[in-house]
């Protein structure tokens, strides 16, 4: 039994193991060893939660934190509890939640926290009442998600700016084995306030005889407790810092946000722009229930309904000028694409720069007169291409006054890419300053808005240069 389809699990009674699930472990605990991830999770998604739980509570402890925490999260341990009497039975059982407490306890109190949340309120709280260091857990689960708190390591070196420099490498030795990897220590007054950092590598050049107070930089950046995560990570970016501490109200160092973590938020965030620029949900996940896939997709196809019915009915008014001259429903399409193409590409640049700090307050001004000018070449650039098309055009099908047709698309085309792109420019930053995250502006509600003004402006400029 060496391939993740061979895998399966015989039913066990309650404490009472069943032999036959011996090898079943020992190939699963290889897997674990192999970090064989992918072929792991692809099986265990074809057991019943159940045999999942059991098979967890019957390995020994190192694989079993390592594959629970391999295992997705979402809140189907909830769900699943409430559905299945079998499986809260097995919860509830004291050899259970010893297992998941021992678990839990190896995992970091920000990691616990969250998973936590996915088992139902009752049983977590019996897990957080015997986990060992219930008051990091319960502190983590205290903050808002998203927020340096929530994410924040409570595992750092801070040492009294009194300290020598000869005492401060002791004291980072004798942590060696608490924290893994140290790059930067903290320097607090004696009131635990942040008042310095050193990293290693100048505090171990650093002579024998000085303090810490004399050797630590001042010019610190700290981060408030309920930062949100992306701003921690646009400062880190933009400072190019590995790690970023995190203080109280009073300047105290109650914390730190480590690379893992950074890495962390990254993909986070860039999932999440990815979902608000496709229309679909933040929370949405790949093993998602069919009601929760309705829930999280269909807010934003409605949006998308309410905008494309706006559009038809400013169809629907130029209804007399369509009648009058056929020809301009052939080009609907192509102002709307266009007018959506360049409304996308707007934001997802004013997006980014929002996303890397590179839009600051002072130049929001200058960047938006780049983009309009840059539109406006777009639109000239584009209208002159499609007049030229429509002559072309002219020569092998009988188009009644091409000239005037060309001179209604070619403006058309200019203004509706200009306003398009000011558009997609503009609701981003707007947002931001509203304390929405911008990447809500792509998709539905670029695309939307910007079909409803390229089917507007077209027909005003067909009824005036056309039609008029």
């Amino acid at each position: 039994m060496d391939k993740p389809e061979d895998l399966n699990w015989v039913r066990e009674q309650p404490d009472t193991p069943d032999p036959a699930n011996d090898q079943t472990l020992a190939t699963i605990r290889k897997f674990v060893r192999e970090r064989r991830k992918a072929d792991l999770l692809a099986a265990l998604k074809m057991w019943d939660p159940l045999d999942v739980m059991q098979m967890l509570t019957r390995m020994r402890l190192k694989y079993a934190r390592k594959l629970f925490q391999w295992l997705p999260a979402n809140p189907s341990v909830r769900v699943i509890a409430e559905l299945k009497p079998d499986f809260r039975s097995l919860l509830m059982q004291e050899s259970t939640q010893q297992q998941l407490t021992d678990i839990l306890d190896g995992m970091d109190p920000e990691d616990a926290a969250e998973t936590l949340n996915s088992f139902p309120d009752d049983i977590a709280e019996l897990l957080l009442d015997n986990l060992p260091d219930a008051s990091g857990v319960a502190e983590a689960a205290a903050y808002s998600h998203d927020t340096a708190g929530r994410v924040m390591a409570r595992r750092f070196v801070a040492l009294p700016e009194t300290l020598g420099v000869e005492e401060a490498v002791a004291a980072i030795r004798s942590e060696a084995d608490r924290i893994r990897k140290i790059f930067t220590l903290y320097v607090v007054d004696a009131d635990g306030r942040l008042v310095g950092t050193v990293g290693v590598g100048p505090l171990l050049l650093a002579q024998k005889d000085q303090t810490l107070g004399e050797v630590m930089a001042t010019d610190f950046i700290a981060v408030a407790a309920d930062t949100d995560q992306e701003e921690v990570l646009r400062i880190a970016r933009n400072r190019d810092m590995r790690t970023v501490p995190v203080i109280d109200g009073d300047g105290r160092l109650i914390g730190r946000i480590t690379p893992k973590q950074l890495n962390r938020i990254a993909v986070e965030e860039a999932s999440e722009d990815m979902m608000f620029m496709s229309g679909v949900s933040p929370e949405s996940e790949a093993d998602d229930s069919i009601l929760r896939i309705v829930k999280g997709r269909l807010p934003w196809l409605l949006a998308g309904l309410v905008g494309a019915s706006v559009a038809a009915s400013v169809v629907g008014i130029f209804e007399d000028q369509l009648a009058a001259a056929i020809v301009l429903a052939s080009f609907i399409p192509i102002t709307m694409s266009l007018a959506g193409n360049a409304g996308l590409q707007a934001s997802a640049v004013a997006v980014r720069g929002l996303a890397t700090g590179k839009v600051w307050e002072g130049d929001i001004l200058w960047r938006l007169l780049k983009e309009l000018v840059a539109a406006l070449i777009n639109g000239a650039v584009a209208g002159l291409v499609l007049g030229m098309l429509v002559l072309v055009a002219s020569l092998f099908i009988e188009i009644e006054d091409p000239l005037n047709l060309v001179i209604a698309t070619s403006l058309s085309l200019l203004c509706v890419t200009t306003l398009a792109a000011m558009v997609g420019a503009t609701i981003p930053i707007l947002l931001d300053k509203l304390g929405f995250d911008p990447a809500m502006a792509i998709g539905v509600f670029i695309t939307s808005s910007n079909d409803v003004l390229g089917v507007l402006i077209f027909f005003l400029m067909a009824t005036t240069f056309y039609l008029g």
